[in-house]
């Protein structure tokens, strides 16, 4: 059959249809005649979905993605991500699952197998843990206990990870804490200084006795309190 061609195709846009033929198909222009590109997602519905302007080009935020697949991909998943950035405790991962929706069974199976290829170890969690906080801040075995715990750590791994810290360690550890803290304290007076001292010790886990023996001996030793020529002994400043 023959004859003349329709005058356009059968799919195009309606809206356009009564545009002038010059301006057909072309996007709005600003006031200086120069095209305007729209904000929002690329019109080519075969061309590649455009960048999410809150997640970035590399994809959906963390969490954006779990609710496809199944339960244990998700899983992994989110737990893989929490990995990342810091070593975590089983404890720790099984809370993030369950606030994340992930049914218990998907879990604990991903947990388990996370376990048997070392991705998640209670104990060299604690080790770390403890090396690392009394090294750096100086804590006592009651607080580093109550930090572990807190953490999910229990039992036999916290106990096993706290005998790296004997008693000569918290001695050398509390005497460190106060002559660090001591220059601070130049301008009050003795008994100030000790309350201040042994609470400082107190919040970081050091029982009564310990932190009151440690703080006397320092003050003993540097003469704090009995002549401010005594100042440089311990680090302060005459005025």
């Amino acid at each position: 059959m023959t004859g003349r061609p329709a005058s356009g195709p059968e799919w195009a846009d309606p809206e356009q249809s009564d545009r002038p033929a010059g301006r057909r198909g072309r996007g709005p222009r600003d006031r200086a005649g120069r095209s305007r590109r729209r904000a929002g997602p690329s019109p080519d519905p075969d061309g590649p979905p455009a960048a999410d302007p809150v997640a970035g080009p590399g994809g959906p935020r963390d969490g954006a993605a779990d609710d496809q697949g199944d339960p244990e991909s998700v899983a992994r998943a989110i737990c893989l991500r929490a990995l990342t950035g810091s070593a975590k405790t089983r404890s720790q991962l099984a809370d993030l699952l369950e606030r994340r929706g992930v049914p218990e069974d998907a879990a604990s199976a991903v947990l388990d197998r996370f376990g048997e290829v070392g991705l998640i170890d209670d104990a060299a969690f604690a080790r770390a843990w403890v090396t690392s906080r009394q090294a750096g801040r100086g804590l006592a075995r009651r607080a580093l206990r109550a930090e572990l715990r807190a953490k999910g750590v229990d039992g036999e791994d916290a106990e096993q990870a706290l005998a790296q810290v004997d008693d000569e360690d918290e001695r050398a550890s509390a005497r460190h804490l106060v002559e660090r803290r001591l220059p601070a304290l130049r301008r009050v007076d003795r008994v100030t200084a000790t309350r201040r001292l042994v609470g400082m010790l107190a919040r970081k886990g050091y029982n009564g006795g310990l932190a009151g023996a440690v703080v006397r001996e320092v003050l003993e030793e540097t003469g704090f309190g009995d002549d401010d020529s005594d100042l440089t002994a311990w680090g302060g400043e005459e005025d």
